[in-house]
């Protein structure tokens, strides 16, 4: 799915965070948002993925404006299409590494979504994991469980917020080459980086320039 931003305007609190960024992301091609700190990559991200609103400027997803959808227009383009590595992770702790690709705490019935969460779980590495709790992972693991759980979803936008900023050496290498895979199997992910090792893997790279950094305590939590 193409996505585009175009002429993006976003504020908070009349504080303007970007001001007219536009950006192109091709289908099967991992698009990097970078800059230094306080530039708006995370918030580019955010606005490109519906997470933020904007205040000027057009999101379009596959030919569609969605810059004004509604909360369950939102919502739906989020279930049918969208998937997102936060640098949280996005995983319940609690709950079985099966439970956190599926959402659920049955196994699936339908032999298909049994089928697609068998090979979500071998495509990251985590098949003789899917019974233990998420606790157990560590934080490499985590991120590929995010990204089992976009597999599992065959989501065809993957937004993507600074993946590799607490993993060691071995794990950032692994999960830059599982990002490039999902791209390469007609995916479009969006990351928001400053590791060189996950910008150099990225087919496009937007560069981003210094603005004022927000708070944290305000709406959006900006990078730096």
């Amino acid at each position: 799915m193409l996505i585009e931003g175009r002429d993006i305007v976003v504020t908070i609190e009349g504080r303007p965070i970007l001001e007219g960024e536009s950006v192109l992301c091709a289908p099967g091609k991992m698009t990097a948002l970078t800059g230094p700190s306080g530039s708006g990559k995370t918030t580019l991200l955010h606005a490109l993925g519906l997470l933020v609103p904007v205040a000027g400027g057009t999101v379009v997803a596959g030919g569609v404006d969605v810059t004004r959808h509604s909360a369950g227009r939102r919502r739906r383009f989020w279930r049918d299409h969208a998937a997102f590595v936060l640098q949280d992770y996005g995983v319940i702790d609690d709950e079985s590494v099966a439970f956190n690709v599926t959402m659920s705490s049955q196994t699936p019935r339908r032999r298909d979504a049994n089928a697609r969460l068998t090979s979500s779980l071998h495509a990251t590495g985590l098949a003789a994991r899917r019974d233990e709790p998420a606790s157990h992972l560590s934080g490499g693991e985590k991120q590929r469980l995010s990204l089992a759980r976009a597999i599992y979803r065959e989501a065809s936008v993957l937004f993507v917020d600074e993946p590799t900023a607490s993993l060691d050496a071995a794990n950032r290498h692994a999960v830059v080459e599982l990002f490039a895979d999902f791209a390469r199997g007609g995916a479009t992910v969006i990351v928001a980086s400053h590791d060189d090792e996950m910008i150099e893997a990225c087919d496009v790279r937007h560069e981003m320039m210094t603005r004022e950094v927000v708070p944290m305590s305000q709406a959006v939590k900006e990078e730096g």
